[in-house]
């Protein structure tokens, strides 16, 4: 009877918020999956120099059931979490079925529907204020995932329309992620993540290769604390952030940067993160000693079940914070401007 229980299952009310967060991490074709307790890790990687990270959390399901495999022996170790790879681009597919129904996704897609199209969306599709759709019930999903071996099963329903995807998983290559001091920074702040959307979409129309960070203490005479910097075949171009502002809404909400860094990075792995960009408001922008980049952007997502008591009306519905991390090594060609400035270029030359 034991075997008939699934070793993972759950369901969410809306899969528009699970496909908004994994379209973050979208970049290649496969993704690392860990199923813990606490929720659902999945991870992607770019050539050992990028890696991404999003967790879905229990508290994102209506229902989250995780049966910890078993030892075969009581005198055997505990067994891990069960960890495999699937095909996101496939898992992408599935969650995006009833999204062009949907006129709230359209409008985060980019050529999203126009106001007439997702009129007529409506019309066909039978939205009225008691339909799944007004009530927040957008495409449900079931997960269910039965142990080593087996597919991850999704089963997807919506306005008495079902379908059901079977996702092969792979063995595991279990990469090393890629190592980042958290307790060892030499720069760390907060800002708005549509500002940093911004400066990577401005740099992008001069087609560089790679994009150069620099930052400077808010002690220093320098007037930019961050900025951005690249060349390319169409010129070159640099976007500065300061702390100093009279707005009462700073663009770098907090600042710490003990001295003058800079390092380079592939402009492209950092363009790869502009859908989390588009769907945060905040992003985390860290840098350890060793130059790597840590980018933690803040995305808000509807608690499970919370539009259920709303009926379409004005009730206030709860939301969750969840987090994308990127992570990139940073470039290191022996050109000046391509190098992390020298070792005094640490907090050692305090």
């Amino acid at each position: 009877m034991a075997s008939n229980v699934p070793m993972f299952s759950a369901v969410s009310s809306s899969a528009r918020q699970l496909l908004l967060l994994l379209r973050c991490i979208g970049f290649t074709k496969k993704a690392l999956v860990r199923i813990s307790a606490d929720g659902l890790r999945f991870s992607t990687e770019e050539g050992s120099t990028m890696e991404s990270f999003v967790f879905l959390e229990k508290a994102l399901f209506t229902s989250y059931n995780y049966n910890p495999p078993t030892p075969l022996s009581s005198q055997d170790d505990p067994l891990g979490p069960p960890t495999f790879e699937i095909n996101l681009i496939s898992l992408l597919e599935t969650l995006n079925i009833f999204s062009l129904s949907d006129p709230n996704m359209a409008k985060r897609m980019i050529g999203g529907y126009d106001d007439f199209a997702t009129h007529r969306l409506n019309r066909h599709a039978g939205t009225n204020a008691f339909s799944d759709r007004s009530m927040g019930l957008i495409g449900v999903c079931t997960f269910n995932y039965d142990g080593p071996g087996t597919p991850l099963s999704i089963h997807m329903s919506e306005a008495g329309v079902a379908t059901t995807c079977d996702l092969t998983t792979y063995e595991a290559d279990h990469a090393e992620e890629i190592p980042f001091g958290r307790n060892d920074l030499c720069l760390k702040t907060i800002m708005r993540a549509s500002s940093l959307l911004d400066a990577i979409t401005e740099l992008s129309f001069m087609t560089p290769a790679s994009v150069a960070m620099h930052a400077s203490p808010t002690s220093s005479r320098v007037n930019p604390n961050l900025s951005f910097s690249a060349t390319g075949a169409l010129g070159s171009a640099t976007v500065d952030f300061t702390t100093t502002t009279s707005s009462d809404m700073p663009i770098l909400e907090t600042f710490n940067c003990a001295t003058r860094i800079t390092a380079n990075y592939r402009f492209s792995a950092l363009k790869a993160a502009q859908r989390a960009m588009a769907a945060a408001t905040k992003v985390s922008v860290r840098m350890d000693r060793q130059g790597v980049l840590s980018l933690q952007f803040l995305i808000e997502v509807d608690a499970a079940g919370s539009a259920s008591g709303g009926g379409g009306g004005n009730g206030e519905q709860a939301l969750l914070v969840a987090f994308v991390d990127f992570r990139y090594v940073p470039l290191v060609e022996g050109e000046g401007e391509g190098d992390m400035d020298g070792e005094g270029s640490g907090t050692d030359s305090e």
